[in-house]
């Protein structure tokens, strides 16, 4: 694969620059956008704008308090961005490849030559997330009584946190900052380029190739995915079964499963080093 890409919202940025992505990023973190003047005092501020925090402030000012959310990336956070939106957005889509491969099992002829259009695959996804997108805007927030801050928050004392040069005085804060990919610490890796959540959901080509480490949900969301779309997957977890936190009856099935989709599954294995040849 070729070297990392940006992260979805690098420097205000949502790749490809499409007209579904703009759309996104006028609802989410719109350009023009003029933070409020700060009330006197809120009851709750709320730093990050992910599923927790839109949860948060809006319960919170449905009964009445006066909110603040802060965000310094996009609205909606990993689950519309980078996380259970576009995921399942391409889950469905592979699911669609499987059946019509399954088809004569249920008596349905297939069409000869099927398969993915990767680009439009991905093009259904970014036109999917940028509808949904409004849901978690700021108009939304705003509508619903709620001041929403872009920018970076810190911490200007035990009852105020600054935005933008503005301070805000609270009662009450919460954090809900989320995380971010790890990335392990592979001989090579960051030579060879790689992918995480954040930026594959970017992308425009299938990769001919893909190795997927770890086997948690993500891990194996993807890989099953991307193998339906054509690739050639390889999945690599250091521990004896997938979805460690599973029981192991239910992760053997998933494992199956993968092996009939044709993916090369390598458990009790770990990646000692990653080399470019070629």
């Amino acid at each position: 694969m070729k070297e990392m890409p940006e992260p979805v919202h690098a420097m205000g940025r949502v790749l490809p620059e499409d007209r579904y992505n703009e759309e996104l990023v006028a609802n989410v973190h719109p350009p023009d956008w003029k933070n409020p003047e700060p009330a006197e005092s809120y009851h709750l501020v709320v730093l990050g704008a992910g599923t927790a925090g839109l949860v948060t402030a809006a319960g919170a000012a449905g009964i009445g308090a006066r909110v603040a959310l802060v965000e310094r990336h996009l609205l909606g956070g990993d689950c519309l961005n980078v996380g259970c939106v576009p995921s399942k957005c391409l889950i469905r889509s592979s699911r669609v490849v499987f059946d019509i491969k399954e088809a004569d099992r249920y008596g349905v002829n297939a069409p000869a030559g099927y398969g993915a259009d990767f680009p439009g695959v991905m093009e259904r996804m970014r036109r999917l997330r940028a509808h949904i997108s409004a849901h978690d805007s700021v108009r939304r927030f705003t509508s619903l009584g709620v001041d929403v801050f872009l920018g970076e928050a810190r911490f200007a004392g035990p009852d105020a946190v600054e935005v933008g040069g503005k301070r805000l005085r609270f009662s009450k804060a919460v954090i809900a900052t989320g995380a971010r990919a790890a990335v392990p610490p592979v001989e090579g890796l960051h030579e060879a380029g790689f992918q995480t959540n954040e930026s594959v959901f970017s992308l425009t080509e299938l990769p001919r190739r893909l190795l997927v480490f770890g086997a948690g949900p993500i891990g194996c969301e993807m890989a099953q995915a991307f193998r339906r779309f054509g690739s050639e997957v390889t999945i690599i977890e250091r521990a004896p079964q997938f979805l460690t936190r599973e029981d192991p009856d239910a992760a053997a099935i998933v494992s199956g499963a993968f092996l009939r989709d044709g993916i090369d599954v390598r458990l009790n294995t770990e990646v000692k080093r990653v080399t470019v040849a070629g």
